[in-house]
This record gives structure tokens, C-alpha cells and sequence, in this order.
């Protein structure tokens, strides 16, 4: 790994993305593949894991202190393929001992021996998906569980060992109420997790329900605004400190992987579709699981998109990422980092903030209110605008 400390190192998180599920969700755009073909995933493993090791020399100059397993459902795809996994990215980069290591999972597929088998391989971190506790909106919606197959794996990964909990939840599903939604809360609260997401329903073109929007009996926009709201308030009073517009965590529970693609950190994606954004440069891969497996195995095309980011197109990104969490942006590390004056952006931020949306902390960052989220937007929007007119000419978009 060179003659670098690892003190001098760069942090690096890495994603795996698992594009296997035991069925398609109604609303997931993610790219995935409702099948158990063991060819199907045995060519992925052996093209993911030649990937990685061609990967690792690239990035001498970094430690992993993340690694994030994402989906698709790795639970389902199973624990002997994700600790394979695990090990090729441990031979082929530097990992930190104490790396945060995650992997997403639904209830249906968490058994015992899937839970200690990752657990002896290290991994320390569960994403589970929960969505909603009503077994009704759950058919509907087209997730494989109940929410009793919810509560279980729940024991069953306490009982395994794992102390980093996350569960994730919609709100504003079809026919869903209010008071519905609060006592999802409530029922989820009991099951104490270290970190909830909650994230409001998107109909996403492609997918089967926006094929059927028309008749969903969808939460308006005024009601998912009241359920948003009254998360924030719930958790708030439970405990858990809102860092990012969806996420919710007790104590220093923040998903550190997660926070890199908001504060702009350097990852690599492995996997059909997954996305990186290293040494400057943002690329994607091929969403194609047959085209990425052969073109990793024959030394063919695999790249999809590859940009090289203009320094004043990362700082606008700095404003649209970091005014998503609660560290919010910083006059002077936005004018050191960008050469770009902040006072025009301030005047904006001074405005919502007037009107509730935006507060200035002692510290001198400006964040983002729950109210400011709702409308954010229009906020990002208007800095954007003062942005580009505060630049030089010769840097404007």
C-alpha cells in the first residue's frame, strides 16, 4: 500500500451495489432484478470481485472507512457472496479497523445464520427496510414481508450482536393517513433503532405505479408537508437529532458512508449502475447486470457516464449537498474553497430566514429549518442564481 501512514491518507468510502430482489417493488426505480438465477449471480460476484481487485491499485493514497452494500436487496443475494465480497475489498484496499460497514436488508430475507455469518465477517451496521407497519399497505405497495417478519428480524439482529441499527420508512403511501403515519412512528419508535430514514413517496416515471397514479389515493402535497413535519416533531421528542433532511439518529448514530455523498467525500461504486465520484472525477456505471459482467470479464466498456466536474459546478453542489444536512454551508470555508464570495448568498439566506426556513448558528453556518426543507427547492434555487450573478463573467455558467 506504499510508504504513506495512514494518518497522511485520504478517507474513501466504498458501495456495492447488489442488483437482486426477491420482487419489484410498485414505486423502486433503483436498478434491480427480480430474480434468484444462481449463474445470473455468480457471474456478478466473480465480475464484482475482479472489479474491485482492479480497482485497489488506483487508490494507494486512501483508507476505507466505509462500505455500504445497497440494492437490490443484499440480504436476499445472501451472506456467503456479500463476506466474499467484503474480503476482495479488504485485499485490494487499505480498510480501517474501525470502518463503518453496512448492509442493507428486508425482513423477509434476515435469518439467524445470515446475521452471524456477516457479523464474524465484520460487517457492524443493518439498513433494514421496514416502510410502513400497516400489512395492508405493505401488499399494496408490493414489499415481500409483514410487519410481524419486521418486529422478528428486528430481535433477531439484536440477538446476533449488532448495536448500529437503521430502519427506513415512506410516508405519503396511497391511502395513507395521518394519524396512520403516526402510529407507524410509534410502533417503530419501540423497537429502538439507532437511526431512522424516513422519506416521503416519489412516483418515479418507469415504475409501476406511476403507471397507475391517477388512482392511487395519494397524500397531497399539504399532507405529506403535516407528515413530514410530524416526524420531526415525534423523533425530536424521542430523542433523535434530524441531521439530514430524511435522517434521523440517537447519540453520534449519523450514517457516516451516507454523509460523504452529502459533504462531498470521495467514494467508489462497484456493481451495475453504481456511481463514484473520485479524484475529481464523477462516473457511473453501466445499468445492464449482463453488460456489466462481460465487460468486466473481457476488459470491455463498463463506464457510462465520466465528467470531469468544473470547479464552479462543485460549488454549487457544496450549497445544494451540505444545506441538506444540519451542518449546513459556511461563509468561510465556501470563500476559501470556491474563491466566490458568500455576502450575496447570505442576503438570500437572511430572507427565508426571516420567514422562518434558514437560521444562522453561533458557529456561523447557515442550516436549514424542517420548514426551510420543505421548501428547499426554491431556497437552493435563488443561491444558485446569486450564485452564478456574484461570479466573474468569465466564470458563469
Amino acid at each position: 500500500m506504499g510508504f504513506l501512514g495512514r494518518k497522511d491518507k485520504k478517507p474513501l468510502g466504498i458501495y456495492i451495489h447488489v442488483p437482486f430482489c426477491r420482487s419489484k417493488c410498485q414505486y423502486c426505480d433503483f436498478y434491480s432484478l427480480a430474480t434468484k438465477d444462481d449463474r445470473l449471480m455468480d457471474g456478478f460476484l466473480d465480475a464484482v470481485c475482479a472489479h474491485i481487485k482492479e480497482a485497489g491499485p488506483l487508490a494507494p493514497g486512501y483508507t476505507v472507512d466505509t462500505v455500504y452494500f445497497g440494492g437490490g436487496t443484499p440480504s436476499f443475494f445472501g451472506a456467503d457472496g456479500m463476506a466474499t465480497i467484503l474480503t476482495a475489498v479488504r485485499r485490494s484496499f487499505d480498510v480501517s479497523n474501525n470502518a463503518e460497514i453496512t448492509f442493507e436488508a428486508n425482513p423477509d430475507s434476515v435469518t439467524p445464520k445470515l446475521l452471524h455469518k456477516l457479523r464474524s465477517e465484520g460487517f457492524n451496521r443493518v439498513s433494514l427496510g421496514i416502510q410502513c407497519d400497516d400489512d395492508g399497505l405493505l401488499e399494496k405497495i408490493g414489499r415481500p414481508h409483514t410487519y410481524a417478519q419486521a418486529v422478528t428480524a428486528v430481535k433477531q439482529i439484536r440477538k446476533a450482536g449488532f448495536r448500529n441499527l437503521s430502519v427506513d420508512l415512506i410516508y405519503g403511501l396511497p391511502g395513507q393517513s395521518l394519524a396512520g403515519w403516526e402510529r407507524t412512528l410509534q410502533n417503530v419508535l419501540k423497537l429502538e433503532p439507532e437511526h431512522i430514514s424516513c422519506y416521503g413517496l416519489q412516483v418515479e416515471e418507469g415504475t409501476p405505479f406511476y403507471q397507475h397514479r391517477a388512482y392511487l389515493d395519494l397524500p397531497d402535497d399539504d399532507m405529506q408537508a403535516d407528515m413530514y413535519l410530524r416526524t420531526v416533531e415525534i423523533l425530536r421528542g424521542k430523542g433523535y437529532r434530524q441531521y439530514e433532511i430524511s435522517n434521523f439518529c440517537r447519540r453520534s448514530n449519523e450514517s457516516k458512508h451516507n454523509m460523504k455523498y452529502w459533504t462531498g467525500g470521495e467514494y467508489l461504486g462497484f456493481g451495475p449502475n453504481a456511481s463514484s465520484d473520485f479524484a475529481g472525477k464523477r462516473f457511473r456505471m453501466v445499468r445492464d447486470l449482463h453488460g456489466y459482467i462481460e465487460g468486466i470479464l473481457t476488459d470491455g466498456q463498463v463506464v457510462d457516464e465520466l465528467q470531469d466536474i468544473p470547479h464552479r459546478e462543485r460549488a454549487g453542489e457544496y450549497l445544494m449537498m451540505r444545506l441538506r444536512t444540519s451542518r449546513g454551508v459556511l461563509g468561510q470555508e465556501y470563500e476559501k474553497q470556491y474563491l466566490l464570495p458568500f455576502a450575496p448568498l447570505e442576503r438570500v439566506l437572511v430572507k427565508w430566514a426571516d420567514r422562518g426556513c434558514a437560521a444562522k448558528l453561533e458557529n456561523g453556518c447557515w442550516r436549514l429549518t424542517p420548514e426551510g426543507f420543505l421548501v428547499s427547492n426554491t431556497i437552493i434555487t435563488e443561491l444558485l442564481l446569486a450564485q452564478d450573478q456574484s461570479a466573474p463573467p468569465e466564470k458563469r455558467r
